[in-house]
């Protein structure tokens, strides 16, 4: 006589009815959801897929372009209202126009906080490129030379000036070649370990990232 498998579930009363009609019942779990999709794949149940963020990158830099754009046409209206620079200006000269401008893009976004250009959305983005840049075989280097001259901590605020004792770091080209471009009117820097949003007319802070820049 051939060996016979128990379906679980069954009871006595179960095998009974199998040996005698000779039909086999199904467990009852075949009825549910799972169990059945489960069957379908070869009885293998298959985990759900992992939900996906609303942001996507491409969506993330085009928003960032965006506040990038609005930025640029307060900075042009207000720039506009100022007399220019003579061909031979000197320093003097363009560090009150510097300072002239600055007053009053403070003034025209009085309200701007952190995060208003880089959003929470564009700082994930930057910290993940900026980890796998530094994260690299020459990681250690290039931080060194952004840190050279770039070592005292400093709490930032949005609408500040540029801090005149700290140089201006160098940027890596590693980094501007992946970072979104921008216009001429702003660049990336780091002071410290932030990331800053520098208005080159302004010599004022933008808009900054906190903690950017690994390998610490």
């Amino acid at each position: 006589m051939a060996n016979s498998v128990q379906p679980r579930g069954f009871g006595l009363f179960g095998v009974a009815l199998v040996m005698a009609t000779g039909m086999a019942l199904a467990p009852a779990t075949a009825n549910l959801p799972w169990a059945a999709s489960a069957q379908q794949r070869g009885g293998v149940q298959q985990p759900a897929p992992k939900a996906q963020s609303a942001d996507t990158q491409d969506q993330v830099i085009a928003d960032f372009n965006g506040r990038v754009k609005q930025y640029i046409a307060l900075h042009n209206k207000v720039e506009a209202t100022l007399p220019h620079v003579p061909k031979e200006a000197t320093p003097k000269q363009i560090d009150e126009r510097e300072r002239a401008l600055a007053a009053l893009i403070q003034k025209a976004r009085a309200s701007a906080r952190r995060g208003d250009i880089f959003t929470p959305g564009m700082s994930a983005f930057v910290k993940r490129v900026l980890a796998r840049i530094f994260g690299g075989a020459d990681g250690k280097q290039l931080r060194a030379s952004i840190m050279d001259e770039n070592t005292k901590p400093i709490a930032l605020k949005v609408n500040q000036r540029y801090p005149d004792e700290i140089p201006v770091a160098t940027m890596p080209p590693e980094v501007l070649q992946t970072l979104p471009s921008l216009p001429e009117e702003l660049e990336y820097r780091f002071l410290s370990e932030q990331l800053i949003l520098l208005d080159r007319h302004g010599h004022i802070i933008v808009d900054f990232i906190v903690d950017a820049l690994p390998g610490k």
